[in-house]
């Protein structure tokens, strides 16, 4: 069964809540993992694609946007569902995918912006009332 782990941020910061992104999706990365980003939307997906690049002056994450290439490790998609089953999904979006349960994790990030969490409490008891094992990362203020 899919496990689902939820990072809490103490903020409302967005680029903050994108930069826990960045680093969740390099750590993957490194310990050999093919990673499914879920934005929900092109403006997100670009946002991500362009931190990435920044994030840190040391770190590389190959990745591509909405593309097709089933060796790139870190795949980054508002619309695209993955064409296979998969490690790890960063769910970015206020909905749960439809495909979630095919990866082996999920990770939810949440922040204290309104909508974000908000729609994160929706998400976690979708989980939830589904029995799905979720663990919680409370994430202090920087």
């Amino acid at each position: 069964m899919t496990r689902i782990d939820f990072y809490v941020l103490e903020d409302d910061d967005p680029r903050r809540r994108l930069q826990t992104a960045c680093r969740l999706i390099h750590k993957a990365f490194g310990l050999g993992h093919r990673v499914h980003v879920h934005t929900g939307t092109p403006a997100l997906s670009r946002q991500l694609d362009e931190l990435l690049w920044t994030f840190r002056d040391t770190a590389f994450v190959p990745h591509e946007v909405e593309g097709d290439d089933p060796h790139c490790p870190v795949q980054i998609c508002h619309e695209r569902e993955p064409a296979s089953a998969g490690e790890i999904l960063v769910n970015l979006d206020d909905e749960v995918p439809l495909f979630f349960s095919r990866f082996e994790r999920v990770a939810e990030i949440v922040n204290q912006e309104a909508n974000i969490r908000d729609a994160g409490r929706q998400r976690y008891r979708f989980y939830k009332e589904r029995g799905y094992a979720l663990t919680h990362h409370r994430l202090g203020a920087r």
